[in-house]
């Protein structure tokens, strides 16, 4: 893998002056604003979609995006702090230590600021959240492969299968905005940034774990490959100070959380504890296999071809050499998605943030031979993804 791949420096030079970062800014929102509006455009169809086969079922339309599943434990945290656990059925203690705070403290503060409930606090988040996520996934897109494939990779992102989470108050886009951002720093070489999102994406979701290996693989084998050709270690840890300190901030957010479910509950494992309860251990693919042993063989050999699809992206993005940062994220979140022991209907939405996985598709989609053909695709993805979003979310079960 090239130098480039693995590091991409920007000249050193004067500290810009605040009207050269405000045009800086201007220009690169500028840049985005196709990708935004192709976002905002596939979001609004699968509201739209939404609302109306709500109103047709006579249900209320704000309910599901913000009042149920996840998002009521999110608020009642954001409402009375870490204090409930509810017993099932079988015996398991559900405790709200399982989600982590950065969202419900989001939506408090949003809250207490503004008009807005909780739940309204939690949307506003969540619809912020996906425009940050699109536009850094444009940026990641477009200084990879131009600012075509970041617009249509931001589309892509947009039309995921099971997009319609993110419109819901759920952590999916904030986790992917930070996620993106942090990449996207990476590989402008401004690791103190990346450390400091990876901190607020620690504070997000237990798969932070995935943005923190891509840091800390990509210094890795930066610093082994920079020892080798000069075979002193001063000079190279000198030389890569601010990235060894960004790396050595990533995972602060996520141990802060984890050392505080221990203190909270009086135990090292505390936070593990609780996952387990939930259902969300990890069993190195067991549960997944179980699954899929007790289909019908029809629906387990469509879900094996799915699964082959997974793993023939995954194989495209290494052919396409993606930079190491990108492509640890993106592999470390599947594999994470695959051997947990969670639910399985929501493992797609668990993979949505994984969105270097697109990259593959948003290249040959511009291979297309006019632009026209290409629009034909994304609007026949968006439309398939807003049915299906409005039956699922109109539904019972949780996404």
């Amino acid at each position: 893998m090239s130098d480039h791949q693995l590091r991409t420096r920007t000249p050193a030079g004067p500290a810009p002056g605040p009207r050269t970062r405000g045009s800086r800014a201007a220009a690169a929102f500028r840049a985005a604003a196709p990708a935004l509006a192709v976002y905002a455009g596939a979001r609004a169809l699968g509201l739209l979609a939404f609302w109306a086969a709500a109103a047709a079922a006579g249900k209320d339309p704000l309910g599901p995006l913000s009042g149920r599943w996840d998002s009521v434990w999110y608020q009642r945290i954001a409402e009375n702090g870490y204090r409930y656990t509810v017993t099932l059925p079988d015996g398991s203690v559900h405790s709200d230590l399982a989600f982590f705070p950065l969202l419900p403290a989001l939506e408090r503060a949003i809250s207490e600021v503004t008009p807005l409930t909780l739940g309204g606090a939690g949307l506003l988040v969540a619809w912020t959240a996906g425009l940050l996520a699109a536009w850094g996934i444009f940026a990641v897109g477009a200084r990879l492969h131009g600012r075509r494939t970041g617009v249509v990779l931001a589309a892509l992102w947009g039309v995921y299968p099971t997009a319609f989470v993110q419109s819901m108050a759920y952590t999916e886009t904030l986790f992917t905005a930070l996620a993106a951002w942090a990449l996207y720093a990476v590989l402008r070489d401004r690791w103190i940034v990346a450390g400091a999102l990876c901190v607020l994406a620690g504070l997000t979701r237990p798969t932070a774990a995935a943005l923190i290996a891509a840091l800390a693989i990509t210094a890795a084998v930066t610093l082994v490959r920079e020892y080798r050709e000069e075979r002193r270690a001063g000079p190279v840890l000198r030389r890569n100070a601010r990235m060894i300190a960004g790396v050595a901030l990533a995972p602060l957010g996520w141990l802060a959380y984890v050392v505080f479910v221990a203190v909270r509950e009086g135990s090292p494992f505390a936070y593990f504890d609780v996952q387990a309860q939930w259902g969300n251990n990890i069993d190195g693919g067991r549960a997944l296999a179980a699954f899929i042993a007790g289909l019908p063989w029809p629906a387990a050999l469509g879900l094996c071809a799915a699964l082959g699809l997974l793993g023939w992206l995954v194989v495209l993005c290494v052919r396409q050499r993606q930079p190491l940062p990108v492509l640890v994220y993106a592999i470390t979140i599947v594999v994470i998605s695959l051997i947990g022991a969670g639910y399985f209907g929501s493992r797609p939405r668990l993979m949505m943030p994984a969105f270097p996985l697109l990259l593959p598709p948003a290249v040959a989609l511009l291979r297309l031979r006019t632009t026209g053909r290409t629009a034909a695709v994304l609007a026949v993805l968006a439309c398939a993804s807003a049915a299906y979003g409005a039956w699922t979310l109109l539904g019972p079960g949780p996404p």
